[in-house]
C-alpha cells in the first residue's frame, strides 16, 4: 500500500455535512484496511480566488495508507460531488503525522485569543481621571 495526501475543499453552505463525509471516508479506508496518519479540519477559509463565485470553502486534510482501489473510489466519490469545490490526491514517499503548518498557525492564534481573554478576565476595569 502506498502512502496519500488527500485535500478537498467544501462549499461552506454545506459545512454541517463534512463530519459525515469524514466519517464516510474513513470507514472506507479502514475498511480496505488502510490506516489514517493523519486528519485535519482547517475550517472555514479564505479563498485566494473566487471559484464557482465563493470566496470561502472549508478545507479538510487526510495523509492516509490505503490500496489503489480505494484511492480510485475515493477520487470518483470526490468528483462526483456536487459540494466539493476542489480536490487534490498526492501520493507521497512516507505517512505524514506532525501536523501541517495551516494547523499549526490555527492552534498558534487559538493559544493567543486564549492568553488575551484570560488577561482581559484577571484585569480590573480602567479608572479614567
Amino acid at each position: 500500500m502506498r502512502h496519500y495526501e488527500i485535500i478537498f475543499m467544501v462549499h461552506p453552505d454545506h459545512s454541517e455535512q463534512i463530519a459525515n463525509m469524514i466519517e464516510n471516508y474513513s470507514s472506507l479506508i479502514t475498511s480496505a484496511k488502510g490506516h489514517i496518519y493523519r486528519l485535519e479540519d482547517w475550517g472555514r477559509r479564505q479563498l485566494a480566488y473566487p471559484i464557482n463565485k465563493l470566496h470561502k470553502a472549508y478545507y479538510v486534510l487526510l495523509n492516509i495508507e490505503a490500496p489503489q482501489k480505494v484511492i480510485e473510489k475515493l477520487e470518483k466519490i470526490l468528483d462526483l460531488n456536487d459540494i466539493v469545490i476542489r480536490s487534490i490526491i498526492i501520493r507521497v514517499k512516507q505517512p505524514i503525522t506532525e501536523a501541517s503548518p495551516m494547523f499549526k498557525a490555527k492552534d498558534e492564534r487559538r493559544d493567543r485569543r486564549e492568553d488575551f481573554n484570560e488577561v482581559n478576565a484577571n484585569s480590573d476595569t480602567l479608572d479614567y481621571e
